[in-house]
């Protein structure tokens, strides 16, 4: 009898264990909840028009679409996905942690990041340009900025580039961020800001910033820019070039390049061949 009671004892915990570890599942499963699996996306989220995320909480750019659209197209609703900033040198380090799933932050494709993670892509090429005063028709030319000041932000080598192959006279100003480059652009204190032409145009469509600058159009360099995931991991890299070729094939890329460059006269390559780095 008493066997019988222990016995019994023992079916109603581990009854109550069961369930306890059941509940427990829920509670971390996302599926299981309704709350849907989970991923997390690196992006930027300094740059207007390419990742940004705004004072109330939310994400906006083209980076940002991108990687929404790609996300979906894998499976994961755009409430189950985590953004995550990565700064420019952290982004090979996050994707080897796997801090994040991949990587959709104004990243360009080039032989160095290659040997470390892996891409998806191309899905935008940029290049190297200038962004000048609306007013101002002085600079027609790379050689133009010969005399003049040039701004970029500290640790870019993009004022440096045209110093040494185009400009030898330009006088070189670095400021901290692109934004103080803005100041200083409408002030007059510089002459012109240089980065990749989309960086530039997410800049200049602001609200606060339209009408008030121009980019050249001097395309000096090409900026290839891909998702990056963890080296070797080809199932997924393939998944990704397919929803990005759907982005392009159902007009959304177009939509997405319009919504958050087209205030400012950015006039965008074609969508790039999957796997086609130009040079």
């Amino acid at each position: 009898m008493q066997l019988r009671k222990v016995t019994a004892a023992s079916a109603a915990v581990l009854a109550l264990a069961l369930a306890a570890t059941a509940c427990g599942s829920d509670d971390k499963d996302d599926s299981a909840s309704g709350g849907g699996k989970k991923i997390t996306i690196g992006i930027k989220i300094d740059q207007p028009g390419i990742g940004l995320k705004t004072p109330d909480g939310k994400y906006t750019g083209f980076d940002v679409d991108v990687a929404t659209y790609v996300a979906k197209e894998l499976g994961y609703d755009a409430k189950n996905i985590e953004f995550k900033e990565t700064k420019s040198q952290d982004r090979e380090t996050a994707i080897s942690r796997g801090d994040v799933k991949f990587i959709v932050a104004s990243y360009s494709i080039n032989d160095e990041r290659l040997k470390k993670v892996d891409f998806a892509g191309p899905y935008l090429l940029a290049h190297q340009d200038i962004l000048v005063r609306a007013d101002d028709d002085s600079i027609k030319k790379p050689e133009d900025l010969n005399n003049k000041k040039l701004c970029s932000v500290t640790g870019s080598t993009s004022a440096q580039n045209i110093h040494d192959t185009l400009a030898p006279k330009a006088d070189l100003q670095e400021y901290g961020g692109y934004s103080e480059c803005l100041t200083g652009l409408e002030n007059k204190a510089v002459d012109a800001l240089t980065t990749d032409d989309s960086i530039l145009a997410g800049y200049a469509s602001q609200d606060v910033n339209k009408g008030k600058f121009k980019l050249a159009g001097f395309k000096m360099t090409n900026e290839n820019y891909g998702i990056g995931l963890k080296k070797g991991d080809a199932d997924l890299k393939k998944k990704i070039n397919d929803a990005l070729t759907k982005m392009v094939s159902d007009g959304s890329w177009q939509k997405a390049v319009d919504a958050n460059f087209g205030p400012a006269g950015y006039k965008n390559e074609k969508a790039p061949k999957i796997g086609n780095v130009v040079k």
